[in-house]
């Protein structure tokens, strides 16, 4: 009970950090936001209001990642003193908004080539010199915000979803200004076109791995850094265990994994000794703090037809 109070507290402590760095990220990008808008119409730069679209997504994702950080926060200084049927917390929020950030992403992405590829062929009226100084401003305001999601996002993966959207306008910035100065300096204007092309495209990558891994949780596969026959060989190995079924391992959210297994013990084998060794064997080689486990004697009968 101490250690989950303590993990408990960690995790609500974790969270508040996490949530005044998004606040003042989310200030930032979000006032930004509307100055881009309005600067991508005046200028006719369809680079520049793809990047704030790209910037709506930042404030759209960070705004959930706090929503989903105040939630689970707030649940866990409750859950000591009202019965909630939320026996998990809140936690699968940050993981929920980090997908949904994903999709996000991937639309925008897409309607951004899109867009360009309707633009090429044409020649549009846009006006480089305010297109460069907002486009400066914009990547100012970004690495302001990549700057205090950069600690974060290496402990939460809903924090990680909102860096890497950060980041990926951060890019989209640069590539804005560098239109810019060709349209300034040569009076290319397909560059504009180009520039939204190329940011669409380095967008998708990165947003279909921070998709692939929300689904993962979502589908609570293994974590991919779990060897599940390793983890079966060796509470199998542990003294007075003479079988291992219905092993299930899982991550709730980020840094949070737990597993569970039934654990088929000899006649007279001291079960409180096997608890303690493979709750032992979960921490010390797997880093899996949570475990839950069926100690089942071999002469009991009906546990072994289970098997999902």
């Amino acid at each position: 009970m101490g250690h989950d109070h303590d993990h408990s507290t960690g995790l609500v402590r974790a969270g508040e950090r996490h949530r005044v760095r998004l606040t003042l990220a989310f200030a930032v990008i979000a006032t930004f936001f509307v100055v881009q808008v309005i600067a991508a119409f005046a200028t006719n730069s369809l680079a520049l209001l793809s990047d704030a679209g790209h910037m709506l997504t930042d404030v759209v994702g960070i705004g959930m990642a706090l929503a989903a950080i105040g939630l689970a926060t707030r649940f866990e200084r409750r859950r000591s003193s009202v019965t909630s049927r939320h026996t998990f917390g809140l936690y699968r929020l940050e993981i929920l908004a980090a997908f949904v950030n994903s999709l996000l992403l991937f639309a925008v992405a897409i309607w951004v080539v899109i867009e360009a590829i309707r633009r090429f062929g044409t020649d549009p009226d846009v006006l480089g010199a305010p297109m460069l100084v907002v486009a400066v401003l914009g990547l100012l305001a970004n690495l302001v915000a990549f700057a205090l999601l950069r600690t974060g996002a290496k402990e939460s993966v809903n924090v990680e979803g909102a860096y890497l959207e950060v980041l990926a306008d951060t890019v989209g910035s640069i590539g804005v200004i560098v239109a810019a100065v060709l349209l300034q300096v040569f009076g290319w204007t397909w560059v504009d076109a180009v520039a939204g092309v190329v940011i669409g495209l380095w967008i998708l990558p990165r947003t279909w791995r921070l998709g692939r891994r929300a689904a993962a949780v979502l589908l609570q596969a293994a974590p991919d850094r779990i060897d599940l026959d390793r983890l079966t060989a060796e509470l199998s190995a542990i003294d007075g265990v003479i079988g291992v079924h219905d092993l299930h391992v899982w991550t709730l959210t980020s840094d949070m994994d737990a597993a569970s297994a039934h654990l088929v013990t000899a006649v007279g084998a001291d079960t409180h000794a096997v608890l303690d060794d493979a709750r032992q064997c979960l921490a010390d080689g797997h880093g899996i703090t949570h475990g839950t486990f069926q100690v089942e004697p071999d002469d009991h009968e009906g546990c072994d037809s289970v098997t999902w």
